[in-house]
């Protein structure tokens, strides 16, 4: 009997561990299908960048090129409107990153009245479809008269963008250890030393992730900047009026430029954020 026990024993531990093994890989595989869907519109843009057609219409591979990259600036309208895009990208980045950062750490370490309204605000403008926001701004500028363009798109810009940068950076200020800020008080630092020298670069991170997610929620964006936008013109409106007579290969290669930036950009925040972990 006591021969037999240790076979009883192991052989349900045994069966265990290989559910667990086998469950192991249908989430790695599933995981990787997953990532698999969501690039392969990517893949495929960049593939048809490279792609040698014949005509307006970049929906058919007819051979592989390198000289679409070299004439970027065929198109005098799309360089213009990338240089819209990017101008108000930048612009509005900087302002929402700004206000957003300080917003961030008002919610994250103070507390006042009308605090869970200020929450409910926030998360309301990231619920909210863009198709209500673009209309109440659109009304919002008719009726103060404000006429549509450059600065009406960057105003749009810097609202709908605002309440993921105060996110980002108040979840991060949450966390921190208010501790080593006592800390750097006691030993003399002021409150505009300890906040640039010990808050700000514990809170990096947060800012710099929001500040990305500002600049690709910008660079990206559609239904507001078509509401907002009157006769300016951004890459996605370009895009958009281009579909009825055909997308240039430029717009593959001007796109996958846009996705190499910001994965350059994402990696370097990554790297930077290990080492000084």
């Amino acid at each position: 009997m006591s021969t037999m026990t240790p076979q009883k024993t192991t052989a349900p531990a045994t069966r265990e561990r290989g559910r667990s093994r086998l469950g192991d890989r249908v989430l790695k595989v599933y995981v990787w299908l997953i990532l698999a869907w969501l690039f392969l519109p990517i893949a495929v843009m960049i593939v048809f960048g490279f792609n040698d057609t014949r005509s307006k219409s970049n929906v058919t591979w007819q051979g592989f090129t390198f000289k679409w990259w070299g004439r970027l600036g065929d198109y005098p309208e799309l360089t213009l409107a990338v240089q819209n895009s990017l101008q108000i990208a930048v612009l509005s980045t900087v302002i929402t990153t700004v206000l957003g950062t300080l917003m961030g750490l008002a919610l994250g370490r103070y507390r006042f009245r009308g605090q869970g309204a200020t929450n409910l605000v926030m998360f309301a403008a990231i619920a909210s479809p863009e198709l209500v926001m673009g209309a109440s701004l659109l009304s919002l500028f008719i009726s103060g008269g404000v006429q549509t363009g450059f600065v009406t798109v960057v105003v749009a810009h810097v609202l709908f963008s605002l309440s993921f940068v105060a996110i980002t950076v108040r979840a991060r200020v949450i966390g921190l250890d208010p501790s080593i800020e006592e800390a750097a008080r006691d030993l003399g630092a002021s409150t505009w030393v300890t906040f640039w020298r010990v808050t700000f670069p514990m809170i990096l991170p947060g800012v710099v992730a929001g500040a990305l997610l500002a600049f690709a929620l910008s660079i990206d964006d559609f239904v507001i900047t078509q509401f907002t936008s009157g006769a300016l013109q951004t890459f996605p409106l370009w895009i958009w009026g281009a579909t009825r007579i055909g997308v240039p290969p430029q717009v593959n290669i001007i796109g996958t430029l846009i996705f190499a930036i910001g994965v350059a950009i994402a990696v370097f925040n990554t790297v930077i954020s290990r080492r000084r972990t």
